[in-house]
């Protein structure tokens, strides 16, 4: 079982930055993709950011120039430190993973529980 655990969530004031981490755990043979996905209330799950094993990336328009994503393939995780949050960015963020079966080698999409971000004005 893959487990992907989310931190770093919280209460900011507009302008202000925060550092989302994800954490990769269980039994796999190896991640491809890694990427941030977030959700505000009443409307769709959409991509904030991705980032792949080689280190392509690619970004919401949203939020190009105040996120960053990074990745440590050593320690399975992925991080995505956004700067000059505004309300708008108020959402639950997931993290997602394209992990690679141990046993099978097929590809299978691991999503963590969610991290709530809270940007007030």
């Amino acid at each position: 079982q893959v487990q992907l655990v989310e931190s770093g969530g919280g209460l900011v004031q507009a302008g202000g930055s925060l550092r989302l981490s994800c954490a990769a755990s269980g039994r796999f043979f190896s991640i491809n993709a890694m990427g941030w996905y977030r959700q505000a209330p009443g409307k769709q799950r959409e991509l904030v950011a991705r980032i792949t094993r080689g280190g392509t990336i690619n970004y919401a328009d949203s939020v190009k120039g105040r996120f960053t994503i990074s990745r440590d393939n050593s320690n399975d995780m992925v991080h995505l430190q956004m700067n000059s949050l505004k309300p708008e960015d108020t959402a639950v963020y997931y993290c997602n993973a394209d992990v690679v079966n141990l046993l099978t080698r097929r590809n299978l999409e691991v999503w963590g529980q969610g991290t709530l971000v809270t940007v007030s004005s």
